[in-house]
């Protein structure tokens, strides 16, 4: 059994890049504003031979509960009760500030271990700041520079002597699950094309959640999962981290990823709004299924079709939850144009499961879990090569390829070689021949004729090689 880890301490200290330190990735954003990080992040850490979790928190700060800030503190305050270690850090270049005296004393009152972290201590004029530390009652300032990695055996021996050598090296858990990023975007190879296996149920799978600003998608985990993990409010942009949260569904383990609310390009300028969309990006890259939260009040603007694109290209599995949906005083009329602007303006993945919630009241939820199965299985359904091929008599029947430049192109066979999502290679005389109109002929074709609605389909053309081509003529 490993033990937890929550970093704590006023905005700008360093926690982030602690974390990320610790983690071994730059998983969370770090930048020179204070009040980064908003929500806590939990992921697994090694210190040397020591393994735990380790929870970023947001800035501690001293505010009234329904502003930003007090919502910040009240999920730090979470950290601190569920963490068995507490690390509280500050900033060794400038020294001890009121804010670092207060916090401290709530650390104290919690009963947790604490290591007191004195952090930047390569800087000039940080042996002021150690020596100040001590004024706050929490033991030996450990100095490290979390930026460039020094400090951290002394930050071990720390941990082993707050926790006891017995809790230190508990045991270690093998399963811990890595998201590891992948350059193939068109799926998973299959090994034998005549086999259709039945879908598993029990698999893990990861879904993000992603939309424009203030489109509810926080709400809409938090309603989910039936907990407030994550920070919500009025306010347009309060998601910046990527925030992954485990979650149980019927037995099955899911990972969902909150996403910050993506604008258009063009109104993005501030340097920190960029990385947060970079993020954001990673997840839907690293995600199965992706869920395009869409304010039902204001649905389908150019931003929400050009994340939809997105999402398509990149070959993961699209859902689209209409949100807000409490706020509708026509519902029947709206939701029939909303089903027919989908299918007009999204036509890259015909019959896309759209789903109406309200976040707000916990309505559609269960509509909404199971689209995205459905979708899942789509997007790993597998076709033999004996009905492709059948299926493709028929087609080439009713509407062979078209003559082109006086020459009429030949399919020869069709097979499918790739799933998640599906992806099919199509065998002809002169791929770089034929129309892309033809091609999306095909692809609809195999969308309807093997029901695998609402995912994209990824079609390959090929050739045979010449076994004559290069000789020379032989007289």
């Amino acid at each position: 059994m490993t033990f937890k880890v929550a970093i704590i301490g006023r905005p700008n200290v360093g926690k982030s890049t602690l974390f990320n330190r610790l983690v071994g990735r730059k998983l969370a954003l770090v930048d020179d504003t204070p009040g980064v990080t908003r929500d806590r992040r939990v992921h697994a850490a090694k210190l040397y031979d020591l393994h735990f979790d380790v929870i970023d928190t947001a800035g501690f700060e001293d505010a009234v509960a329904s502003t930003l800030p007090g919502r910040m503190r009240a999920q730090t305050e979470i950290a601190i009760r569920e963490a068995d270690l507490i690390f509280f850090t500050i900033d060794a270049k400038s020294g001890l500030l009121p804010d670092d005296r207060t916090f401290a004393e709530i650390v104290r009152k919690s009963g947790k271990p604490v290591v007191l972290v004195a952090n930047k201590a390569e800087a000039k004029g940080a042996q002021g700041g150690m020596l100040e530390a001590w004024e706050l009652g929490l033991g030996e300032p450990i100095p490290v520079s979390a930026e460039h990695g020094q400090g951290m055996p002394d930050l071990r021996d720390a941990v082993i002597a707050a926790l006891g050598e017995e809790r230190a090296f508990g045991e270690e858990e093998d399963d811990v699950e890595e998201v590891a990023a992948s350059e193939v975007l068109i799926g998973e190879d299959i090994t034998d094309p005549d086999a259709e296996p039945s879908y598993d149920d029990t698999k893990p799978m990861r879904i993000a959640v992603v939309g424009r600003p203030n489109a509810g998608k926080s709400t809409l985990i938090n309603a989910l999962i039936g907990e407030e993990r994550l920070l919500t409010g009025p306010e347009a942009g309060i998601t910046r981290d990527s925030i992954s949260v485990d979650w149980d569904w019927r037995g099955r383990r899911l990972k969902l990823f909150d996403t910050a609310g993506m604008r258009r390009k063009a109104r993005i300028h501030e340097k920190l709004e960029v990385m947060s969309v970079q993020d954001g990006l990673r997840a839907i890259r690293f995600a199965e299924i992706v869920i395009i939260v869409l304010d039902a009040t204001i649905p389908f603007e150019k931003q929400d079709l050009q994340i939809a694109d997105l999402i398509i290209r990149e070959g993961r599995a699209p859902v689209i939850a209409f949100n807000k949906w409490d706020l509708i005083d026509k519902p029947q009329e709206l939701l029939a144009e909303l089903r027919e602007k989908t299918e007009r303006l999204l036509p890259q993945a015909r019959g896309m499961q759209a789903v109406t919630v309200s976040a707000e009241t916990g309505r559609g939820l269960d509509k909404l879990m199971d689209a995205v199965i459905r979708t899942h299985k789509v997007w790993n359904s597998r076709v033999s090569t004996g009905k492709l091929n059948r299926w493709l008599e028929g087609i080439l029947a009713h509407h062979p390829p078209p003559a082109v430049a006086g020459r009429r192109l030949k399919i020869k066979y069709v097979t499918q070689a790739k799933t998640r999502p599906p992806g099919f290679v199509v065998q002809c005389s002169r791929p770089d021949a034929m129309p892309q109109s033809y091609v999306r002929y095909l692809s609809n074709s195999l969308r309807e004729a093997f029901d695998m609605p609402g995912v994209p389909i990824r079609i390959a053309l090929r050739t045979s090689d010449n076994p004559f081509a290069g000789r020379a003529k032989k007289r």
